[in-house]
């Protein structure tokens, strides 16, 4: 069967190559892979830029849903055919104190799929049937698909960040982390929702403002703390939510956000910094990081996608085989949309 896979640790060593074609294991579950979303990952693996460890050679892509094709011995709950998503932790020892309360995420033997376990970005993948989840019936692949994504704004905003109605929210990065925390943040009730990027933005900002943004920022071509600080008493944002994957907006983080305030951040920034972060003392901030998520968390987020409160139709991009996957990560690479889909029965 057809993968693409990631060989190499140089810019662009990424192809389609066949690789065998897995059997069902014992207390797994065999899934037909109907869709894949493109993560900013993905794009960073492809430029091999990124601060996470992996395994070589990797078949990419974590962001998946299919049919159930095989169950395997001692699996109960699944039967072939079932529609499902799945969720990115391929194997938790299940023996930590992280496995044993539930914070799974946080294991320190996790094998994520598409990084340390091979990822969905291929026809057939073997799943723990721990991390399934059935997928309502009127939520279709290329939607369920991009259920993590979702869940990773959903654990960061509602399950680690505490929020008021009527807060004043700044997100930094209109990236897929970035929209759907917009639409998670609307749905705790933000007062006044403001969204930052920049020049390759320009479309993803108009997306933002589609689904909900009050205010969007050029922040290239326009000063956002002014603006920050012309809403409400003037003091600045009640959160902060950095999903831009650069280090240095913390220090941006730390200026628009309120004394008393929260900053929570969710994109992965591997450069060093080079500011003071004596500002989050100063202001006795809040600084709350966030990984992943957890089985209730997938629930949830099916039933916000189930019922409508969660809008995706603004955020797809495109649908693509795979034999058009440079297609789809350049759309997303040069901001041209806000996420690209692969169809792997396509």
């Amino acid at each position: 069967m057809q993968a693409l896979v990631k060989y190499g640790r140089r810019d662009g060593e990424v192809e389609v190559r066949e690789i065998a074609e897995p059997d069902v294991a014992p207390g797994r579950v065999l899934l037909e892979v109907k869709a894949a979303g493109v993560c900013g990952s993905d794009l960073h693996m492809w430029r091999e830029n990124h601060s996470w460890a992996i395994k070589l050679p990797l078949v990419l892509g974590h962001e998946f849903c299919g049919i159930v094709a095989a169950v395997g011995e001692g699996v109960n709950g699944f039967a072939v055919g079932d529609r499902v998503a799945c969720e990115t932790a391929a194997e938790v020892c299940g023996r930590c104190v992280y496995c044993l309360s539930g914070n799974y995420n946080l294991c320190p033997n996790r094998l994520g799929y598409g990084a340390l376990a091979d990822g969905a970005f291929t026809r057939y993948v073997n799943a723990r049937p721990q991390i399934l989840h059935h997928i309502p019936d009127n939520v279709p692949f290329e939607h369920a698909a991009l259920t993590e994504p979702i869940c990773v704004a959903y654990n960061a905003l509602v399950e680690k960040t505490t929020m008021r109605p009527g807060d004043l929210v700044v997100i930094q990065g209109p990236g897929p982390i970035g929209i759907m925390a917009l639409q998670i943040v609307r749905l705790r009730g933000a007062g006044t929702i403001v969204v930052l990027g920049t020049d390759v933005d320009k479309q993803r900002l108009e997306v933002a403002a589609e689904l909900g943004a009050h205010h969007t920022v050029n922040i290239q071509h326009e000063n956002a703390a002014a603006l920050v600080r012309s809403l409400g008493d003037g003091f600045g944002a009640d959160l902060v939510v950095d999903c831009t994957g650069v280090s240095r907006a913390l220090q941006q983080s730390m200026d628009l956000v309120r004394p008393n305030g929260r900053i929570t951040k969710i994109g992965w920034g591997p450069q060093p910094l080079d500011f003071s972060l004596d500002p989050i003392v100063g202001k006795a901030v809040t600084l709350q990081g966030s990984f992943s998520h957890t089985y209730p968390t997938w629930e949830r987020v099916l039933g916000l996608l189930s019922t409508g409160q969660v809008n995706l139709e603004p955020v797809i991009g495109g649908v693509y085989p795979l034999d058009e996957w440079e297609t789809a990560f350049h759309r997303m690479e040069e901001g041209h949309s806000v996420k690209s889909v692969l169809r792997l029965d396509a």
